[in-house]
C-alpha cells in the first residue's frame, strides 16, 4: 500500500539528500531513468560540477520497452554525462535457474561493473537509487549493495517514494508520475527459468497493452503459458472492454491463456510464494 505523502519530510529529507551528495567529490550514479534514480541524479547534478558526474544505464532483455530511450533523454536535459552499457545477465547461470536470490546475484554483476567504472576513472563513489520504502518487501538485492559498499543516498535520506514523487514534481522532472518499474525478470516466477525468449514475450505483452492505452502500473506475470495482467484497478474497466483484442494479441505473443488479476498491481507480487 502506498504510503502518505509527508510535504515537511519531503522538505527534510531533500535538505539531507544535498548535503550528503555535496560530502562526494565525484559518483557514478546507476540510472535507470525511473521515478528514484531520476531525483538522485537530478540532485547530484545541482550540486556537483559535471565532470565530476557519471550516469550509467545498463541495457539488456532486462529492461522495460522505452526505459533507455527515457534515461538517456532525461540525462541530457539534466546536462549530465551518460553511458550505456551492454550487459548479458542471461549467461550466469545463477541469475537464469531463477531462484529467490536472483536479484541479489544481479545486483552483484551490475553493481561490481559500476564499482570499476569508478575505480578506473577516479570516481569517490557509486550511487544507486533504492528508497526508505524499498526495505518493507523482499528485495535480497540490497543485501549486494550494502555488502559491495554502494550509496543508497535517497533511502538515508529517509525519502520514501510519495516524497520521492512530490520533490521530482517540484523539480520539474517528468519522471514525477512515472509508473513503477521492475526489470523484466520479476515477471517470471522463481524456480522457472529465465531465458531471452521468456523476457521478450513478456516485454511485446506489455507493449501490446500499452499502446491499447493502459497506462498506470502494469505488469504481465508469466505463468508458463498463462499471461495474468496486473494493472491498477482504475484500468479494469478498459482492460474489460478490449478483452476480446487483448486475449488475441497476447496470444500471438505466445500465450495459450490470457487472465486479469482481480486484486490488481502489486509490487512484487511473486513474491508471496516466498513469505
Amino acid at each position: 500500500m502506498a504510503k502518505e505523502l509527508n510535504e515537511k519530510k519531503a522538505i527534510a529529507g531533500s535538505e539531507k539528500l544535498k548535503a550528503l551528495l555535496r560530502s562526494y567529490e565525484s559518483a557514478v550514479v546507476a540510472f535507470s531513468g525511473g521515478v528514484d534514480s531520476s531525483l538522485l541524479l537530478s540532485s547530484a547534478a545541482s550540486v556537483m560540477e559535471p565532470k565530476m558526474l557519471l550516469a550509467v544505464t545498463f541495457k539488456s532483455v532486462l529492461n522495460p520497452p522505452g526505459e533507455i530511450e527515457d534515461a538517456a533523454k532525461l540525462a541530457a536535459d539534466l546536462k549530465a554525462a551518460h553511458r550505456v552499457i551492454a550487459i548479458d545477465p542471461c549467461s550466469d547461470a545463477g541469475f537464469t535457474t531463477n531462484s529467490p536470490e536472483r536479484c541479489y546475484i544481479c545486483k552483484k554483476l551490475l553493481f561490481s561493473s559500476l564499482l570499476k567504472i569508478a575505480e578506473n576513472e577516479g570516481f569517490d563513489v557509486v550511487l544507486e537509487g533504492t528508497n526508505a520504502d524499498d526495505p518493507d518487501d523482499y528485495r535480497p538485492g540490497l543485501r549486494a549493495i550494502k555488502e559491495l559498499g554502494v550509496q543508497s543516498p535517497l533511502l538515508e535520506s529517509g525519502l520514501g517514494k510519495a516524497e520521492i514523487r512530490f520533490l521530482s514534481r517540484q523539480a520539474g522532472l517528468p519522471s514525477w508520475d512515472k509508473p513503477s518499474a521492475a526489470c523484466l525478470a520479476s515477471r517470471i516466477p522463481y524456480g522457472e527459468e529465465i531465458t531471452p525468449e521468456k523476457l521478450k514475450q513478456v516485454a511485446a505483452a506489455e507493449s501490446v497493452l500499452r499502446e491499447m492505452g493502459i497506462e498506470g502500473n502494469l505488469r504481465v506475470r508469466r505463468h508458463g503459458s498463462l499471461a495474468r495482467i496486473e494493472v491498477d484497478e482504475s484500468a479494469f474497466k478498459l482492460v474489460a472492454a478490449r478483452r476480446g483484442e487483448i486475449e488475441e494479441k497476447l496470444k500471438e505473443a505466445g500465450f495459450s491463456y490470457v487472465t486479469l488479476d482481480l486484486s490488481g498491481f502489486r509490487s512484487g507480487s511473486l513474491n508471496n510464494s516466498i513469505k
